[in-house]
């Protein structure tokens, strides 16, 4: 049997508190280990960032970033939905390249490295990391993909096995 939650999140970087902690509360009640609901938020609060930083939910007050998880027996997804617009491209090109090139890799645990020695050498006024679907991948060991559909919506999921 298949448990789901389901959050919208403002465009606010506030809001990631709140979906933090709720995400959490979820992770713990369908009794996974402390570390798998710590990883589990962490995906859950990575996509929702983005959502927020790369989407145009800033244009109209009423678009929201959406967040879904399912939790089936074996695997958990999380998806996160959110409205994006021209601004958006360069970003869907550089999640694009991000996630082929994190595939490219026969352990995510490389890609996580060579992400980090790469951010080393980056100034310390680069303000982006580019870390997170990276660190996504590895510390969840999470399959990570992205589509966007005819309404300009953008959906990014990440699907993990899990032990229970």
């Amino acid at each position: 049997m298949a448990d789901e939650f389901h959050i919208n999140a403002k465009a606010d970087w506030n809001d990631v508190v709140r979906i933090n902690k709720t995400t959490h509360d979820f992770f713990e009640s369908i009794d996974l280990s402390e570390h798998a609901v710590n990883t589990f938020t962490m995906v859950a609060c990575e996509l929702v960032e983005n959502g927020i930083k790369y989407g145009d939910n800033r244009s109209e007050s009423d678009d929201e970033v959406e967040l879904s998880v399912l939790a089936e027996e074996q695997t958990i997804t999380i998806q996160v939905n959110n409205r994006i617009g021209e601004r958006t491209q360069p970003h869907l090109q550089q999640l694009d390249r991000t996630i082929q090139w994190v595939r490219g890799f026969q352990d995510p645990f490389q890609a996580y490295i060579e992400r980090i020695k790469e951010i080393s050498h980056e100034p310390s006024t680069h303000r982006t990391s580019g870390l997170g679907i990276v660190r996504i991948s590895y510390e969840a060991r999470a399959a990570v993909d992205f589509i966007v559909d005819e309404d300009n919506t953008l959906s990014v999921s990440a699907v993990a096995k899990v032990s229970r």
